[in-house]
């Protein structure tokens, strides 16, 4: 997906589930890892990650998307857009867009361990060394379950 095809995705979702034009920008941000989207107060332009828009289905993408443009006319329309307020739920219920990103696969954790005292899973993007390292619960010993080359 280019960032005209965004831009065009957007505008339709906003005139669509928000019955309001979307006329500022929309650009993918390939420096976002881990959140799906961003709304900038500036200047009102919207940031969206790439990965989530090819590694998702189109539905979870949509429903970022709508996470993000809930945002944007609250804002505009003067009234609290924090994901706190009352207001921004309502709206995105109503919407149905997401109320958090979703983990995309290629960012999966590589690592999994695993306390046979106290049955907990640990998942980590870095290995760990098991000779230092305890159960944060138990203080017993981690076991190295699998490691997962697909990343």
């Amino acid at each position: 997906m280019t960032n005209q095809e965004l831009q065009e995705l957007v505008e339709a979702i906003s005139l669509r589930d928000f019955q309001r034009p979307f006329v500022h920008r929309a650009t993918f941000n390939a420096r976002l890892k881990t959140t799906g989207g961003r709304y900038h107060m500036q200047d009102h332009h919207l940031d969206f990650n790439p990965k989530m828009a090819t590694e998702l289905p189109l539905t979870s993408f949509t429903a970022i998307i709508k996470h993000e443009l809930c945002h944007y006319h609250l804002h505009l329309a003067e009234l609290p857009y924090d994901h706190r307020s009352p207001e921004f739920r309502q709206l995105l219920r109503q919407v149905g867009g997401s109320r958090f990103a979703p983990q995309v696969p290629s960012n999966q954790h590589k690592y999994h361990y695993y306390c046979p005292h106290c049955q907990i899973d640990y998942y980590r993007q870095r290995q760990i060394d098991l000779h230092r390292y305890v159960c944060g619960r138990c203080q017993g010993k981690l076991v190295l379950v699998e490691l997962n080359h697909a990343s």
